[in-house]
């Protein structure tokens, strides 16, 4: 039989198995958000310990890669000035007529559901450096969004 019509192995087959892909550009972290990125590297290494199979394991412990690259390379934000929006900040705004508060947070802790946004998030974007009773632009809209209130966010 010709090697082109013969099969070597189901392994070739499969679906490649990547690395998770890291996100550009620096990775900005809270207090809360480093202190997630440690109990998560402990949580995956916990399950790596414990697992059996084989294929289970391999696909943790590239999890295990990826979250141990997210905390070694996390450089821990500065404190956003008292009376500006920036990472770290809990911010109150009025938005299309209704008001919403919004935790602003490094990448691996956001949970958009939550409204914590990353500081990459285009919102996010648009309010950092705002101060109180400031306007902003958002979605091509100029005066979008109205700068309440902005607190320390303390998760």
């Amino acid at each position: 039989m010709s090697v082109a019509f013969r099969r070597e192995s189901d392994e070739e087959h499969l679906e490649p198995k990547f690395e998770q892909p890291i996100a550009p550009g620096p990775n900005l972290v809270t207090a809360r958000g480093l202190r997630l990125l440690g109990e998560r590297v402990t949580e995956i290494e916990a399950a790596v310990a414990a697992e059996t199979d084989e294929e289970a394991r391999k696909l943790l412990l590239r999890d295990l890669r990826y979250w141990h690259t997210r905390q070694t390379t996390a450089e821990l934000a500065p404190s956003p000035e008292e009376d500006e929006v920036g990472i770290g900040s809990r911010v109150r705004v009025r938005m299309n007529g209704a008001e919403r508060v919004i935790a602003i947070v490094g990448g691996d802790e956001a949970e958009p559901g939550e409204d914590r946004l990353a500081f990459s998030a285009p919102l996010a974007r648009a309010l950092m450096g705002a101060a109180v009773g400031e306007t902003v632009a958002f979605a091509d809209k100029p005066d979008a969004i109205e700068v309440l209130a902005i607190d320390k966010d303390d998760g």
